[in-house]
């Protein structure tokens, strides 16, 4: 095998996908519920999508952040007023590790520190001080090890306050919903101390919505669920609705300075269009507000399945959890039901993260299939 073999993969190649239907050359039909890691926000090759970056490509698909773009100039007015967060300013990259690495580095240019506190269970991506601020020893190789972070536990105001009383921290970085961890929340008491302990002691507050935002929990961003302000929020994923795009919104009190922050391939045509498009298609089809009438569906379905123990997230990043490894249960989706679903460092969940664009009549078909595989373990 010539490719670097660093991930195991089901026996599934899609080859074409349609909204929440993905296909193989079979052609097999599943029910897309994981969205390729939360990425598919308006629903695979969604019309407008397709059109939008089809007639872009014929135009002008790259070009350097020498030039101008007035591509890049309509998103960064367009996004922080549509995500409500006025007065931010955009920097756009490519990826969701990207946008925390550059959210790392403004927060140690900003405070003149380089510490960081991340908790445990987080996870920010698998590049330099992204992944040593994710709570996984076993993708940290020694270089990124040499970053200074200290995890502490989710929810622990006194352990967050006595470290940043010693004044060496640049930044807090959380996941307002964790992720890969298992869909783990703490309080409103807990992030709007977050919050103030940041500003008492200046320390940037990073969100880090690469998962979470766009949309995907009910709200524009999982972090607007409570009253906090952040200095720099990250994003990607649903962002792009699979084409690679990420970015950060930087608080205006951060002052920008030629040279900061950089990027080849950030903010290129096509990757602005992506964005505007799925911008345009969260409002005109009124998605924020589909997520959480379909998330009250489907928690109302759990209650149907007495083998589920919780239910863990809010609007679309949501999670079940059982009482054993879901392992072997979420292979018999894939293959018996031709479901997609995803895991997480916690064992016993599946985590479903549709595109938005999904009915309750996907939400019932997946209980139906649940069901049946659950009689036969």
């Amino acid at each position: 095998m010539s490719l670097f073999d660093v991930y195991p993969l089901y026996d599934v190649t899609p080859i074409k996908a349609q909204d929440v239907w993905v296909y193989d050359a079979a052609p097999t039909k599943y029910l897309d519920l994981y969205g390729g890691h939360a990425v598919i926000s308006i629903g695979h090759a969604h019309p407008k999508y397709v059109e939008n970056l089809t007639k872009q490509l014929g135009d002008i698909g790259f070009y350097s952040n020498a030039v101008k773009n007035p591509l890049q100039e309509a998103l960064g007015e367009k996004l922080p007023l549509q995500a409500n967060c006025p007065g931010y300013q955009l920097f756009m990259c490519s990826s969701g590790a990207e946008a925390n690495e550059n959210a790392l580095k403004m927060a140690s240019f900003v405070t003149g520190r380089k510490k960081v506190v991340a908790f445990h269970n987080s996870f920010h991506g698998r590049t330099s001080a992204a992944v040593a601020a994710t709570d996984n020893p076993k993708i940290v190789a020694p270089i990124n090890a040499q970053q200074e972070v200290e995890f502490l536990p989710l929810g622990d105001l006194d352990a967050l306050a006595a470290v940043l009383a010693k004044g060496d921290v640049c930044a807090v970085i959380v996941e307002f919903i964790q992720g890969v961890g298992g869909l783990d929340i703490s309080t409103a008491e807990f992030y709007e101390g977050v919050d103030k302990l940041c500003k008492e002691t200046g320390t940037c507050l990073i969100a880090d919505e690469v998962q979470a935002g766009f949309g995907r929990t009910g709200k524009f961003f999982a972090f607007q669920e409570y009253n906090v302000e952040p200095e720099l929020i990250s994003m990607a994923k649903g962002m792009g609705n699979g084409f690679p795009v990420g970015g950060i919104l930087i608080h205006p009190s951060i002052k920008a300075e030629y040279g900061m922050l950089g990027t080849t391939f950030g903010g290129n045509h096509l990757a602005c269009t992506a964005a505007l498009t799925v911008l345009e298609v969260l409002e005109e089809e009124d998605l924020m507000a589909h997520a959480l009438r379909v998330s009250d569906h489907f928690k109302a379905k759990t209650t149907e399945i007495p083998q589920i123990k919780a239910v863990k997230g809010r609007g679309l990043m949501l999670g079940i959890e059982f009482d054993f490894d879901t392992a072997a249960l979420r292979k018999k989706l894939i293959y018996d039901q031709h479901i997609f679903t995803g895991s997480a460092k916690n064992k016993n969940l599946i985590r479903i993260l549709p595109p938005l664009t999904v009915q309750n009549e996907h939400i019932d078909q997946f209980f139906e299939a649940l069901k049946i595989e659950l009689n036969n373990l």
